[in-house]
């Protein structure tokens, strides 16, 4: 199968993992998964002492899938981490000059509707308030404002073209700011869906590992392929048991 179809074939038992079991990936979830894939034909030659030691054989045959699920879900999870992240840069890039457009436009239209009682009240109005979510009304605001009274805007040689700019960077904004507020307040499905799916292939893997390093433990050439080599590569220590585990995007 494919890693989608591996995905859509695990998706329940994934999501059916308690929460208080679900682990974030302590190292990247591309080693993992290739120690994943090693583990799996590193123990084909020990089957039988395995099965006698009490391993259920059937986590070794499902590990493949449990890992192409895996791969799928890190994948999703990598596609809308980069496009919230891509998101929140162009807000970063943008809002800056939406605020200056925005104080510019209050600025000529205060002079150019200076002598209108009416028209200098709206202005005062659309000027009240303070946030991202303002500034992105009040664009859309003066832009509409702008472009009933062009007469005296272009008394003053006001620049039209900016209501036009106004608008459309006040369009471009909301969504923008959309997705950047939904990253910030909202837990990430696609991550919690990546950290179960990491969690389920390590119930198995560990388990597999446990039974090896217990059948083993006098045989260190059969030993070493039932440890984490990117853990043993990087002098970090690991138990299987351990709780406690560093996020790993």
């Amino acid at each position: 199968m494919s890693s989608a179809e591996d995905y859509q074939a695990k998706l329940t038992e994934i999501g059916a993992i308690a929460a208080n079991q679900v682990k974030s990936p302590n190292m990247p979830v591309d080693a993992f998964l290739q120690e994943a894939e090693n583990t799996y034909h590193w123990v084909q030659d020990d089957k039988v002492k395995l099965v006698a030691a009490g391993l259920d054989w059937s986590l070794v045959d499902d590990l493949p899938v449990r890992a192409g699920a895996l791969r799928e879900a890190q994948s999703l999870w990598y596609k809308e981490r980069f496009s919230r992240e891509d998101a929140q840069k162009q807000w970063n890039e943008k809002s800056p000059d939406a605020y200056d457009l925005r104080d510019t436009l209050l600025h000529d239209f205060r002079y150019a509707f200076r002598n209108e009682a009416d028209l200098t009240s709206r202005i005062n109005a659309i000027a009240e308030g303070s946030g991202h979510a303002d500034m992105i009304q009040d664009l859309n605001d003066l832009a509409l404002l702008g472009k009933d009274h062009t007469d005296l805007l272009t008394a003053i040689g006001f620049d039209l073209t900016l209501l036009d700019t106004a608008a459309a960077l006040s369009t471009e904004l909301a969504t923008l700011y959309s997705e950047v507020s939904t990253a910030q307040n909202e837990e990430n499905a696609e991550r919690v869906i990546r950290d179960r799916a990491y969690t389920y292939v390590k119930m198995a893997l560990d388990e597999i590992r446990n039974c090896g390093q217990f059948v083993f433990w006098r045989d260190d050439e059969r030993l070493k392929g039932y440890a984490s080599q990117y853990f043993k590569k990087h002098g970090k220590k690991k138990t299987a048991s351990a709780t406690t585990e560093t996020k790993t995007e």
